[in-house]
């Protein structure tokens, strides 16, 4: 039952914008799961399911990428919490300060993330620049690099 609500999480969530777990428990119980928000819980941590930005500035329920927790992507999270010293945006455009010769770290970072909503990012020496899709987006990521950097 375990696999096959599981499988049945990952069609649900690649097929429509989910934002809680408790909208998540609501289908599968319209799909004919039991279950509890714990064992939602559980299985989006086992799936390793993760909240992605929409272009509406919300969040939705995503599949992650296949890489391990002690991976590359994770290193360049930790540096670019490290590194940053402070963000500013302007409509799409967000401009991210960092220790000298870091900015490039931090710039590999956000690639790495591969958010749909970030057209594209240049590094200088403490500088990156994010070109964002829309104005949300970008009001929105700051407010990511906030929590990312505060944690």
């Amino acid at each position: 039952m375990k696999t096959q609500r599981q499988a049945k999480i990952m069609e649900i969530i690649s097929g429509q914008n989910v934002e809680t777990q408790e909208q998540l428990l609501t289908l599968l119980q319209a799909e004919g799961f039991r279950g509890t928000q714990a064992t939602i819980s559980r299985d989006i941590k086992e799936l390793r399911i993760v909240k992605e930005l929409t272009s509406l500035g919300t969040y939705r329920y995503t599949a992650a990428g296949s890489e391990p927790s002690g991976s590359f992507s994770s290193r360049l999270n930790a540096i670019f919490r490290e590194c940053v010293t402070g963000f500013d945006y302007a409509q799409n455009i967000i401009i991210i300060r960092t220790l000298p010769g870091l900015a490039s770290a931090a710039g590999s970072a956000i690639d790495a993330m591969n958010m749909h909503l970030v057209v594209g990012c240049l590094a200088g020496d403490d500088t990156v620049m994010v070109v964002m899709r829309d104005n949300n987006a970008a009001a929105a990521f700051c407010g990511e690099i906030k929590n990312l950097i505060n944690r």
